[in-house]
C-alpha cells in the first residue's frame, strides 16, 4: 500500500491478510484517524456459457459447468459459446464443436494459473409421467401456496405431468399403471391428512410400488414412510414441526442450506449452485420462512446416535443434512430407500428449507428468494433419479 509521508496504517503494508471476510483498515497520521473497508473478490474465470441460447448453471467452488437442453437435443455435436474474464484463455476454445454425450473438461488459464471445469450436458428423461399427488379434487383446488406453487413449477417442467386426487386414488378412479413418479407435496399441516392414512389409499399405493413405481416425499409428507412400510414401524421422521400464517419469522441473519459432504456427485445434487463443495443454499437470509420440517434428528432421539445407525435402522441412505454437519450425523433433511446402489423407490426431501413460496409480511411481499433454482434443480434430478434407478 502506498500512504502520505507520515502516515501509519494497521493492518502493516505487505502484511498477509485474510481477504475472505470484509477487512478494515486504520489509516493514522498525527491525530487524524480514518477506517476503510477493503473487500477484495476474486474474478470468476468463466462468466457465461451457452448453448443454443441457454444459459448453463455454472459452479464455480465446484468448478462445474451444468446445463439441461431440450428433449431430442443431438449431444454429438454442440457448440458452447463462452464468455471468460478479463486475460482468461479456455481450451477447448468457444465456438467449438463438442460431443457432450459425456462430461467434457475445460482448461481455464490466466498467466501461470489453470483450472479444470467439467461441463456437463444433458437432456431430460423422456417422456416421464409425473402424478402430483393433492387432498384437493382438482389441481385448481388447491388452496396451499407451496403446494401450488410446487404443481405449477412441475407443470411446466416436464409434458408428462397429471394431477391426482387422494380421492381418486382410494376410490379407484386414478389409473397409476402408467405413472413413473408420484410427487407428494404436503404443505399444509404438520399431521397427515386421514384420508391419505386410510388402509385403502395406504393399500393403493403399496401396490403401486410393489408393481414398479417410485415416490417422492416432500415437507411433511415425507412422514408418509411409516404408513407405507418404507421404513420399519416407528422408524419415520421423529422431529417434525413449523409455524402456520399468521406466524412465521424472518432470518436476516443467515441463509439456510444443505450439506452432501461425501455425495457431491449424487445425481440429486448434480447442477446445484454450492458456496463450497457439497454445501448449497436453498433459503436466502432475509426471506419470510415458516419452517416446515418433518425430519429425522439423529444425535438424542430415537437411538440413531449417528448416520450409519439411523441407516441400520431404516434401510435407507441419508444423502444430506444441515449446512454445518459435515458428517451428515446430525440430521437427515434428504434420503433415498432402499440402501445401497440400486433399485431406487422413494426419496424425502424434509429440511425446513425446502421452501417452494415465500408468503407475504403483513400484506408485504417477501424478499424473493434467490436461491430457489436449487429447490427447482434438486426436485428435478430427483424425480429424474427415481425413474433412472
Amino acid at each position: 500500500m502506498e500512504i502520505p509521508q507520515g502516515a501509519v496504517v494497521s493492518p502493516a503494508s505487505g502484511a498477509m491478510i485474510d481477504f475472505s471476510q470484509p477487512v478494515k483498515f486504520k489509516v493514522k497520521n498525527g491525530n487524524i484517524y480514518k477506517d476503510y473497508q477493503v473487500t477484495v473478490k476474486a474474478q470468476d474465470p468463466i462468466l457465461s456459457f451457452k448453448i443454443n441460447g441457454l444459459s448453463a448453471t455454472i459452479n464455480n467452488s465446484g468448478k462445474t459447468i451444468s446445463l439441461t437442453m431440450p428433449e431430442g437435443t443431438n449431444l454429438t455435436a454442440l457448440q458452447p459459446v463462452i464468455e471468460t474474464g478479463n486475460g482468461v484463455s479456455i481450451n477447448p476454445p468457444s465456438g467449438t464443436t463438442l460431443n457432450f454425450t459425456s462430461p467434457v473438461s475445460f482448461t481455464v488459464s490466466n498467466g501461470s494459473l489453470t483450472e479444470v471445469y467439467t461441463a456437463k450436458v444433458t437432456t431430460p428423461v423422456s417422456g416421464p409421467s409425473v402424478a402430483f399427488l393433492g387432498t384437493a379434487a382438482t389441481r385448481t383446488g388447491l388452496t396451499n401456496p407451496d403446494e401450488i406453487a410446487a404443481s405449477d413449477w412441475l407443470f411446466g417442467k416436464f409434458s408428462g405431468a397429471v394431477y391426482v386426487s387422494v380421492t381418486d386414488v382410494v376410490s379407484g378412479a386414478a389409473n397409476l399403471n402408467n405413472i413413473d413418479v408420484i410427487w407428494w407435496h404436503f404443505d399444509s399441516a404438520t399431521t397427515l391428512p386421514a384420508d391419505a392414512m386410510s388402509q385403502n389409499m395406504i393399500s393403493k399405493i403399496k401396490t403401486y410400488l410393489n408393481g414398479g413405481g417410485n415416490i417422492l416425499l416432500t415437507s411433511f409428507a415425507a412422514q408418509y414412510v411409516d404408513a407405507l412400510g418404507i421404513v420399519p414401524a416407528g422408524k419415520g421422521p421423529n422431529n417434525v414441526f413449523g409455524d402456520f400464517l399468521p406466524n412465521g419469522f424472518i432470518d436476516t441473519g443467515s441463509d439456510w442450506g444443505i450439506s452432501f459432504k461425501g455425495y457431491e456427485n449424487h445425481p440429486v445434487f448434480d447442477g446445484l449452485q454450492t458456496y463450497e463443495s457439497g454445501k448449497a443454499n436453498l433459503l436466502e437470509k432475509g426471506t419470510f420462512r415458516l419452517n416446515h420440517t418433518s425430519w429425522w434428528f439423529l444425535p438424542d432421539w430415537g437411538g440413531y446416535v449417528n448416520g450409519a445407525g439411523w441407516r441400520n435402522q431404516t434401510g435407507g441412505n441419508n444423502i444430506a443434512s444441515e449446512a454445518w454437519d459435515n458428517t451428515l450425523d446430525g440430521r437427515v433433511a434428504i434420503a433415498e430407500f432402499p440402501g445401497g446402489t440400486a433399485n431406487k423407490k422413494c426419496m424425502v426431501i424434509c429440511t425446513g428449507a425446502y421452501d417452494w413460496y415465500n408468503e407475504t409480511v403483513n400484506g408485504n411481499a417477501s424478499q424473493p428468494n434467490s436461491f430457489q433454482d436449487n429447490i427447482k434443480k434438486m426436485t428435478e434430478n430427483s424425480l429424474n433419479y427415481l425413474v433412472t434407478h
